[in-house]
């Protein structure tokens, strides 16, 4: 409960004492009447209550005869601050600020020497109307975006106008007759205030220019873009030059805004905008939905929008090239273009990224793909599957709850990136479709109509890339096929004319002798082209069959010699065995009858050769020893191929039993391999671990570190585990010296993922104690006092070097988590790390930073040491100086006559008191420190504020005595006149004025209010 005014009432519990007797629990139900209201009728009730009803009863002298001398006074005051308050909210809620005015202002004529209680409601107004005009002028429109909102041009429109439409209330009420009345009060009191109230006067006139100024310079831009919003999204591409026309003119004209931070605001603002109406007109997260339902529609969409964007920034180029040159470069745009597009930038990516995925959508057009041919079911079937498993992925994508357009969702780019990795996939099962239809195809033709029917899919760049070797065959194989077409086509015409012969008469025979001629050159033409080819064939046969198997290259390697010419030759063997009327010669022949099992060799031998070469290019150092006898074997074992031709017998049965012994090695040592291309990854990662954490705004030991330290341990028995396994795998003797080296190896991959983890840590740590490099506070001690006086806790000597050791030690107790892998070393990382020159230097940098920052401490205490009196002076020895002199005496002062203290004087010390108050406020809650301590000065301004509350004390309890006793004569005598002096010459209503600006209430009063 409290009797401040709430900042957001929602509901409001009224509660009326309808008798004089003391609230009791008997009487409560029946005393006490408790209503309460909800919503927007709580203001409008709390204005009506205490203007019209409370405020004029308790005004009224004839309702409040009886109440003890002040008490009246002291509850209309309250009300009326109930009221003013009422009246500033309902109007903050209304979009205006209300400037409450004292009650009773004197007229002109009135204005006599200054009354003390209404000189100081006339102040506490200033003071009120003060805050009120630096909050509405500390308002911003950037403020919006500086919270991480994406606001658009028009909340700068109606700030700007709301914001004139307030200052120019403000000025009504600043110049209306009771306010010309509240400064004459205050001019001729002569106080303080009225400079206050020519300033607040001054900041509302510089606040009407600069509003005046914006709304009239904004106002052709407003005009624009709402012009612009009601076009179709199609044609906002050809006004994106009109808009910048419209910026660039706010930029020439404006006094009060030509400048780049505003400007930067104003364009972000412009393209939040463009992005929600980009977004509006590709239906926000339905954008995925066209997928499957009309792509080239939405693709088309999407490119629109990209397009008009693109505009937007190309005339901001232009606006700005032209600034660089207009004036001698004088109004130019200084600042980066990334602080006004990079939101834009960020939905422009992600535009692309689904125009990538609608253009995948749109190659991929294999739902007609019928192949024919004896294997054809089987192909079609293939390509089918392919399409399901894309159509899928597409559901996956248009079925997305999440709204793709969106660039600050990071869900699309990774569902997009799976979606991509896929496609890839799909594309190499298409290759191997596509290879094998084409290879089934005798007639060029059939090739045409396949490349045809795959349409835009081929031009995917992995099919291109392995198709192209497919597409580019034998010139004589694609000759001889497309005259063999030239010749049953020219048959087919011959027999159509033989149908209507009898109808031509003279040209009949003419038609023969061209059919004779043209026949007769295709068929020796043929013919040329086949005694070539066998030719050829016959010498690119013996050429293959006389060469080895296999040889050695450089470097260890084996190779398959001239294996793109083999290559090609088998290819051409297959293309003759469909020409029936070639005729082979001998080398040829021999190729052709064992073309099916060289085919089969020369595959089995390829892969034998890659995984052998891989076994070899890829060896380390350390695993040398250990497969070095096994590949001596398998080495001596192939070059036994380089003895045998192709030519030779039981090539294809020798080449596979061979193959086994080959691919086995190679299977164990490429597993082998991948664990220690996994440890290397484990260990290599240890460097992303968080040692040290922020844990709320400090560096703190928290869950985090020990995640990292679970993972450390967890990353190491997965380390040993994988170690292990190489054992079994490489077959090695684990007492044997290549296999301690081996482990040294492992053993260094540990520690030098170690050494990267606590690196990063300690650089961490020493980097963000570097004030250039701070990125906030790190650790926090708090300033504190005691009967000694001020100091820090944890103290600045010793407790913080313990606390930055404890976190470096928490940095190097990682290294001791994973064990030693190697039998050679003794000690563990740890201790090993300690040793490392680049970490002790590193530690030694950090513990640096502690004396620059007990020198700042130092400085800071000694500036905070002003308010030091306050803890050392002695209050009852002031007390009594105060009440004997009215003053404080300077040391100099030896002989002084007593003169006992004023009403002003106590006035005097309480306000020098409250001075201070302000000033402790005043004090940030924080200090930093180097750029890495914080101090938090909580503790010391609640020990400063409580200190001072007792000085307060002091003073008042003195005077509440003086006001009890002259109260308790007051009861006796009630005729007395109300501003009789007590017996200590103060006068009572003063007296208790001065009580209530410090909020001490007389007990006595509210014990009469109550009755």
């Amino acid at each position: 409960m409290s009797l401040d005014f709430p900042k957001k009432p929602n509901k409001v519990v009224c509660v009326t004492k309808t008798e004089r007797d003391v609230i009791s629990a008997d009487n409560v139900s029946k005393a006490l009447l408790i209503e309460d209201l909800h919503g927007e009728d709580v203001l409008s009730f709390i204005t009506a209550l205490t203007q019209e009803v409370v405020c004029p009863l308790l005004s009224n002298p004839e309702n409040n005869g009886e109440w003890a001398p002040g008490a009246a006074e002291e509850t209309l005051n309250f009300m009326e601050r109930l009221k003013n308050e009422a009246l500033v909210m309902k109007a903050r809620q209304e979009g205006w600020t209300f400037l409450p005015f004292p009650k009773h202002l004197p007229e002109d004529k009135e204005l006599k020497s200054p009354a003390v209680k209404l000189l100081h409601a006339c102040e506490s107004v200033i003071i009120e109307w003060a805050g009120l005009v630096s909050e509405l002028l500390q308002q911003k429109p950037s403020q919006a975006l500086l919270d991480g909102f994406k606001p658009e041009p028009s909340e700068e429109f109606n700030f700007w106008n709301n914001r004139l439409k307030n200052l120019q209330l403000i000025q009504q009420q600043m110049i209306s007759s009771k306010a010309q009345q509240l400064a004459s009060y205050l001019q001729s009191a002569e106080g303080a205030y009225c400079f206050i109230l020519k300033q607040i006067y001054g900041e509302v006139q510089t606040g009407l220019q600069e509003a005046e100024d914006a709304t009239q310079n904004l106002k052709p831009l407003q005009e624009k873009l709402e012009e612009t919003e009601v076009l179709e999204y199609s044609q906002l591409r050809d006004n994106m030059a009109g808009v910048m026309e419209k910026v660039n003119q706010v930029w020439m004209n404006s006094h009060f805004h030509c400048k780049p931070c505003w400007i930067v605001v104003l364009l972000q603002e412009i393209c939040n905008l463009l992005i929600v109406w980009s977004r509006k007109f590709l239906r926000g997260q339905e954008v995925m939905r066209g997928l499957l339902a009309d792509p080239a529609k939405v693709l088309e969409d999407i490119q629109v929008a990209t397009l008009t964007l693109e505009k937007f920034k190309e005339k901001y180029i232009q606006c700005r090239n032209h600034l660089e040159k207009q004036d001698g470069g004088s109004r130019r745009w200084e600042f980066p273009s990334h602080l006004v597009f990079s939101e834009l930038d960020d939905f422009l990516s992600r535009m692309i990224s689904i125009q990538e995925v609608y253009s995948i959508r749109l190659q991929f057009q294999l739902e007609e793909v019928v192949l024919a041919g004896g294997r054809g079911k089987m192909w079609t079937d293939a390509v089918e599957e392919v399409y399901q498993d894309f159509l899928h992925q597409l559901h996956l994508l248009s079925d997305c709850q999440y709204d793709a357009s969106e660039p600050t969702d990071q869900s699309f780019p990774l569902q997009a990136s799976s979606f991509q990795e896929y496609v890839l996939d799909l594309e190499a099962r298409l290759v191997s479709i596509l290879k094998g239809t084409l290879d089934d195809c005798c007639v060029s033709s059939s090739a045409v109509k396949i490349l045809n029917m795959f349409g835009q899919v081929l031009d995917r760049p992995l099919i291109q890339e392995q198709l192209r070797p497919q597409l580019f065959r034998s010139s004589r194989a694609i000759t001889l096929r497309w005259t063999q077409q030239l010749l049953l086509r020219a048959h087919n015409v011959l027999q159509n004319f033989q149908t209507v012969q009898h109808l031509c008469v003279d040209s009949g025979e003419l038609v023969m002798q061209k059919f004779q001629k043209i026949s007769a050159l295709v068929v020796e033409f043929r013919y040329s082209v086949r005694l070539d080819w066998s030719s050829k064939l016959d010498r690119d046969s013996a050429f293959i069959l006389e060469h080895p198997l296999i040889k050695q290259q450089a470097k260890g390697m084996m190779g398959i010699p001239f294996r793109d010419k083999l290559e090609t030759m088998l290819s051409e063997i297959k293309q003759v065995s469909w020409e029936r009327d070639i005729e082979l010669h001998p080398q040829a022949a021999q190729l052709l009858k064992s073309r099916c099992d060289i085919g089969k060799s020369y595959q089995c031998l390829s892969n034998m050769v890659s995984c052998y070469n891989q076994v070899v290019s890829g060896t380390l150092p350390v695993e040398l020893p250990l497969i070095q006898e096994q590949q001596k074997e398998l080495k001596q074992s192939l070059l036994e191929l380089a003895n045998l031709k192709w030519s030779s017998e039981g090539v294809h049965q020798l080449v596979e039993q061979k193959r086994e012994s080959v691919t086995t090695f190679f299977a164990l040592v490429n597993e082998a391999r991948a664990n220690m291309a996994t440890m290397s990854q484990i260990t290599q990662g240890w460097v992303e671990l968080p040692l040290l954490q922020r844990v709320g705004n400090f560096l703190q030991r928290g869950e985090a570190t020990e995640e990292s330290y679970n993972q450390l341990r967890k990353d190491s028995e997965e380390v040993l585990r994988l170690t292990q396994e190489n054992l079994r795998l490489y077959a090695a003797d684990d007492t044997s010296a290549s296999w301690y080296t081996y482990l040294d190896h492992v053993d260094q991959l540990v520690q030098d993922g170690l050494l990267q983890l606590l690196l990063r840590s300690l650089h961490f740590l020493s980097d963000n104690m570097k004030p250039q490099n701070s990125g906030g506070a790190l650790l926090q001690v708090s300033l504190q006092l005691d009967s000694t006086g001020s100091l820090f806790k944890p103290s600045l000597e010793e407790d913080l070097a313990d606390l930055l050791k404890s976190f470096i030690d928490d940095v190097y107790s990682a290294a001791s988590l994973p064990p030693r892998i190697s039998v050679s070393h003794q000690g563990g990382h740890q201790d090993a790390l300690r040793e490392n020159a680049d970490l002790m230097a590193l530690e030694q940098e950090v513990m640096q930073h502690l004396p620059e920052v007990r020198e700042e401490a130092a400085l800071l205490k000694a500036r905070l040491d002003k308010f030091s009196p306050l803890w050392n002076s002695n209050k009852r020895a002031v007390m009594q100086e105060f009440l004997t002199y009215g003053r404080k005496l300077t040391p100099d002062e030896e002989e002084v006559v007593e003169t006992p203290p004023t009403l002003a004087d106590f006035q005097r010390e309480i306000q020098s008191l409250q001075k201070q108050m302000s000033n402790v406020s005043q004090l940030s809650k924080n200090e930093l420190l180097h750029g890495w301590l914080q101090v938090e000065l909580k503790p010391f301004k609640d020990a400063l504020h409580l200190f001072i509350h007792n000085w307060i004390s002091m003073y008042t309890q003195h005077l509440l005595k003086l006001v009890r006793h002259s109260m308790s004569r007051r009861s006796v005598d009630e005729e007395q006149d109300e501003d009789k002096k007590s017996s200590s010459n103060f006068p009572l209503t003063e007296t208790i004025m001065l009580l209530e600006t410090v909020g001490v209430e007389v007990p006595e009063l509210t014990t009469l209010l109550q009755s």
